[in-house]
């Protein structure tokens, strides 16, 4: 499953809508995937492989190896 293994970011569901956009469209269902990265991170002293979303990195609360 996709997740951010720091801050527990996941997929979040929501509608699809018509370009039309009118009261009356049409909608369907999507999700919303987190944009997540595959990084070597020091854990405790040891550098482990885990996935962590884009703003986790930009924000510094990953240190990498």
């Amino acid at each position: 499953m996709a997740k951010c293994e720091i801050c527990e970011k996941s997929i979040a569901h929501g509608n699809k809508i018509s370009i039309a956009r009118s009261h009356v469209s049409r909608r369907t269902s999507r999700t919303f995937k987190p944009n997540l990265r595959r990084v070597k991170a020091l854990i405790d002293g040891d550098t482990k492989t885990i996935f962590v979303c884009s703003k986790c990195l930009r924000s510094g609360k990953v240190t990498r190896a």
